[in-house]
């Protein structure tokens, strides 16, 4: 059954106080796994509820360095600043020596652990790795249907596409661009999103998770699913993807015209919630589902509202920060973890990846903590107890 603002509207919504203790029981377990994740980074998700410690490889590694500066910005624990500055060391040698970074996902490796390094405590090494990153990203960019290509080697025919998760990775482009005066880097980013919302963004107001690009023409191919249910179904994350990613744009462009690109995809994202407003891993599933949840994709969402919540009008202002604070209380209530015991997660009842018969997925991390459901619900909390300033 199809969600109202209404019906939204009917549930408790977060407040400082309840904030003020997920953050407190949160920054608690981040502290007690730096004695493992400081040298070593927590694998993308958990193995029955605990992370397992990885070298500095895949996607995901920022996120827990993210959490870690969001955690020293609220304590202001030294012990917390010296482990993340021992990982910013690590994503120095990871874009230097180019190790597991042919994609697009700078933004989520470097803008988390570097760019917030610098902007905090003007880390020089941090600084230059962030741009390396943001070079490597430029790179991606395809002239010839004016994207950044999200997988493969550039270029490569087979992978000649762009997914919406990239809108998360544009930042890194805005900030090179500011930190050097070259326009160069932000152009590419507009040029993409602009690619992206053309193509991506459906009638219905639904998002494909991924586009190909006519290599020939460099028009918009067909699009397709890699991780949601079906080709044509609403994969939660990717829907979450869409709406920080616009507000992020939004951010650093200022086109009106993205406010009601964000309506229609956080409007979609909310009507499509089930009666517990904790999204299913798709869509496609609704209240009494025995599918699997995403939580990370509620704790993306509630941060894109936020975010885009401060550019606009009162009434509207008002609906999505409203919105934003029961989805919040929902996180905090039933999927917020507060037993190291239990898992040295944050951010219970997540899916990295589900298989089906239309994506190309096999199970992982099904209802497990991830790192960027992790890192995502401590930005939520951050932004409903301060006046935050972005890292991305």
């Amino acid at each position: 059954m199809a969600q109202t603002f209404e019906t939204i509207m009917s549930y408790p919504a977060a407040d400082r106080e309840l904030a003020k203790k997920a953050i407190d029981d949160a920054i608690r377990i981040i502290q007690g796994d730096l004695s493992i994740f400081t040298s070593k980074f927590p694998s993308s998700n958990s193995f029955g509820g605990f992370y397992e410690a990885t070298e500095n490889v895949e996607w995901t590694t920022g996120f827990w360095t993210g959490s870690i500066w969001l955690a020293y910005e609220y304590t202001k624990d030294d012990a917390l600043k010296k482990a993340a500055e021992v990982q910013v060391d690590s994503f120095f040698e990871r874009i230097r020596d180019k190790i597991d970074v042919n994609h697009h996902d700078m933004g989520f490796l470097f803008s988390l652990s570097c760019v917030a390094a610098y902007k905090l405590t003007g880390n020089e090494k941090a600084k230059e790795a962030a741009l390396l990153a943001a070079n490597h990203l430029a790179e991606r960019y395809r002239e010839n249907g004016s994207f950044l290509q999200a997988w493969g080697n550039v270029g490569e025919a087979s992978e000649y596409r762009l997914i919406i998760d990239c809108l998360l990775n544009l930042p890194i482009l805005y900030w090179a661009s500011e930190v050097t005066g070259n326009k160069q880097y932000a152009q590419k980013a507009e040029n993409h999103i602009k690619t992206a919302m053309n193509c991506i963004l459906r009638e219905d107001d639904s998002t494909y998770h991924t586009y190909f690009i006519d290599m020939e023409t460099g028009k918009p191919s067909y699009g397709v699913t890699h991780q949601g249910n079906r080709n044509h179904s609403a994969w939660a994350r990717g829907q979450a993807w869409g709406i920080y990613g616009i507000a992020l744009s939004y951010h650093y462009l200022r086109d009106e015209s993205y406010i009601q690109l964000f309506e229609r995809v956080t409007d979609f994202f909310l009507r499509h919630l089930p009666e517990d407003l904790i999204p299913y891993w798709d869509f496609d599933f609704d209240t009494g589902s025995t599918e699997p949840r995403d939580s990370s994709a509620a704790a993306i969402a509630v941060c894109g509202m936020l975010e885009m919540a401060k550019y606009l009008d009162d009434e509207k202002r008002k609906k999505y920060t409203d919105a934003a604070n029961r989805l919040l209380y929902a996180l905090i209530h039933k999927c917020g973890n507060r037993d190291q015991n239990q898992s040295n997660g944050l951010l219970l009842h997540g899916t990295y990846a589900r298989d089906s018969k239309e994506n190309t997925c096999k199970d992982r991390g099904v209802d497990e903590c991830n790192t960027w459901g992790d890192y995502f619900y401590m930005e939520a909390l951050t932004r409903t107890l301060s006046d935050w300033k972005m890292y991305w």
